[in-house]
């Protein structure tokens, strides 16, 4: 019996007669098998491969042999806008067979949330933190909902497992166990990781596991990289370059796409703007660009960066660099889908330290070279979540239980860590415990009872954003900070389009709006980005060398080449390259931001100002010749501490010790990091 016609004969019928496939792909042919004998899976498919094809089509063949009731299958993606174009695929495939789908997030309404409770679909998309609050929430009733699950699958899980939200997403799954007779069924899907089997056997610790399809990296693409200068000059080529064409342009911050957007329209070009802070129905207005629109430019960050169906799409253009190769694959991956085409990607960088760093991913995506997925070590300020989240879910349980749990949830961890997270919590009020039962604590109503407890759902933190509103209509979400003094009237850059302020309503958090003809200021708080040691090489080893074959630079891009090497002057075999300006010495490592903030804290203990950045170190000339060893222990003072924790969500939930764990391991490339007692 072939892969194919192992599928039950109703799929097999529908994918030839009315999907009128000939065949399915390789990968989506060797999935079949292992996905039929119930194994985790991890398929690896280059972008528009066919993944979701590749894990839909066994799912619902063994739906529909094995009689699955109810909801049978969780389908989670990271953003919204993936859920949302995934919709309606998933809902004309599962409609082939009799089958129902439906989806749920922050954006869906309560009366569609409603409906599904009452005549549960076969398949649910959705994101973790959604589960999360279904899992807490007093109107599911967690059996009859959850019992019937026999399958996930995690969409773009490279993506999860890069920072905490992966921590959180396997625990969840791990929870939702409680209501099963038997382990979920584990499919994840990607494209692009160097360590595929690392991340299989991380996501699906337990159980007969097996990666299908290959992710090798093509170096087979049109890439060129130009050195603008300003976003206003980034402005003026977009709007002459490639007219008629649909374009999409990514850009690494939402006040940049905001300002681009707006410079677009002046110039008269047909633009949309999709980032996190939008509406829902502004967002959907970008999304719709991608299958109605021709000769558009839709400017984004990276929330248009994953999966999303982007159809006939031209050009991906690139303001700045991205951070890693692998981010990059996924955005020049957009293009290159219709017969014939190739993939593209134009970089226009508006500063040197962005065309270095252009320089230095292409350099890495010339060789193949693309980042191993790897989860954030110590995850302790997770497990402090999660002791609080399944809390809630309980109402109360004994604590040798929730010890339990969290061996299963963290088997990496130490279970002694998760007893001292206990006390530490305890103690602090976050939990509070009677004759051997555990339940939340007074802290905890007081930190995050708010919103039905929102911000405990979540493994990342969001600012505290007020909604700016024109009329009936929500337009976005604005942070307070540019709000900030006194000013005669404020004006807004929201959705690509200048507003002006008439009223804030500070207790219901709104901003009322009305359009406004011109200027307005879009500002949004982030953390600073870091980059990893090999980027960094990267841009050492592009430096040092000629130009990169794999790569077209642009006139421009050529003279700021040549600039630099003469700048620079880097050697082309010493690892470090320093330069004196009186007392001070900048030291160019090209070692990534973990590797200087290290160099640069040991630096500090000779006294004066420290400065790094990814490639550099600068500090007196004393400090840096004195700094020796940088893998060595970390002594943080303890206003050192209170300030590194202040960016760790869920910090107060973990002691001391783990605490600094944390840090170390996320912070420092250091054996020890303590606190002088």
């Amino acid at each position: 019996m072939t892969e194919f016609e192992q599928l039950h004969p109703s799929l097999q019928y529908h994918v030839v007669n009315t999907l009128g496939w000939s065949t399915l792909r390789p990968t989506q042919l060797a999935a079949i098998p292992p996905i039929h004998e119930g194994m985790h899976c991890l398929l690896l498919a280059p972008t528009a491969g066919g993944k979701t094809e590749a894990a839909a089509i066994p799912i619902l063949s063994r739906m529909l042999k094995e009689s699955w009731p109810g909801t049978s299958v969780l389908y989670i993606c990271p953003i919204k806008a993936l859920l949302n174009n995934l919709e309606h695929r998933l809902t004309h495939y599962a409609g082939l067979v009799g089958r129902t789908v439906e989806v749920w997030h922050g954006d869906v309404s309560q009366s569609r949330k409603k409906k599904a409770l009452k005549e549960a679909p076969d398949i649910l998309l959705t994101t973790p933190e959604s589960i999360e609050a279904m899992l807490i929430s007093v109107r599911v009733d967690r059996p009859i909902w959850f019992g019937n699950l026999r399958a996930v699958v995690v969409d773009e899980l490279h993506a999860f497992a890069a920072d905490d939200r992966g921590w959180h997403m396997r625990s969840v799954l791990q929870r939702l166990e409680h209501y099963l007779p038997q382990p979920l069924q584990r499919i994840g899907l990607s494209a692009t990781v160097s360590n595929p089997q690392e991340l299989l056997e991380w996501f699906a610790p337990v159980g007969a596991r097996q990666v299908v399809g290959s992710a090798a990296v093509s170096i087979d693409a049109d890439v060129t990289i130009d050195h603008v200068g300003s976003l206003e000059n980034a402005a003026t080529v977009i709007s002459r370059l490639h007219r008629g064409e649909k374009r999409l342009v990514f850009c690494d911050s939402r006040s940049s796409a905001e300002q681009l957007s707006r410079m677009l329209r002046a110039k008269d070009v047909r633009t949309f703007v999709s980032h996190a802070s939008l509406s829902a129905s502004e967002r959907r207005q970008a999304e719709a660009a991608f299958g109605e629109e021709k000769d558009c430019v839709i400017v984004a960050t990276s929330t248009l960066e994953l999966g999303i169906d982007v159809g006939d799409l031209d050009r991906v253009l690139q303001i700045d660099s991205p951070s890693t190769v692998s981010s990059f694959l996924q955005r020049m991956g957009r293009t290159g889908r219709r017969a014939g085409s190739l993939r593209n990607c134009l970089f226009l960088t508006t500063n040197q330290d962005a065309f270095m760093l252009a320089l230095g991913v292409t350099h890495l995506w010339s060789r193949a070279w693309v980042e191993a997925a790897r989860p954030p070590d110590e995850p302790w300020p997770i497990v402090g979540q999660q002791i609080l989240v399944a809390t809630l879910e309980r109402g109360e349980w004994p604590a040798s239980e929730v010890v339990s749990l969290l061996t299963r949830c963290f088997p990496e961890l130490p279970v002694e860590g998760f007893r001292s997270m206990m006390d530490h919590m305890l103690q602090q009020g976050y939990l509070d415990m009677d004759e051997g039962l555990v339940r939340v604590g007074p802290e905890t109503e007081r930190e995050f009872s708010r919103g039905h407890y929102r911000d405990l759902l979540a493994s990342f933190s969001g600012a505290q954003l007020l909604t700016g509103r024109c009329g009936s209509a929500e337009v976005g979400y604005i942070d307070p900070t540019v709000l900030a003094g006194e000013e005669p009237q404020w004006l807004l850059l929201l959705a690509g389009r200048s507003w002006l302020v008439k009223e804030i309503e500070w207790g219901k958090k709104i901003v009322w709006l009305e359009p406004a003809k011109e200027g307005g200021k879009a500002r949004w708080m982030g953390g600073a980005r870091s980059l990893s040691r090999e980027v960094c090489q990267g841009i050492r080893a592009a430096l040092v060398g000629s130009a990169p074959t794999a790569v077209h630079l642009s006139q421009r891009g050529k003279i700021e080449f040549a600039v630099l090497q003469e700048e620079l002057a880097l050697p082309p075999v010493a690892h470090f390259m320093s330069s004196t300006e009186g007392s001070l010495m900048r030291t160019w490592t090209f070692a990534g931001t973990k590797q200087n903030r290290t160099y640069a804290r040991a630096a500090a203990n000779g006294g004066g100002r420290i400065k790094f950045d990814a490639l550099s170190v600068q500090a007196p000339v004393a400090a840096l010749m004195s700094e020796g060893d940088s893998n060595t222990d970390v002594e943080l003072t303890a206003e050192e501490l209170k300030t590194f924790a202040e960016g760790v969500k869920f910090a107060p939930c973990v002691p001391a010790n783990l605490l600094h764990r944390t840090i170390g391991a996320r912070l420092f490339m250091a054996s020890r990091v303590g606190c002088p007692q």
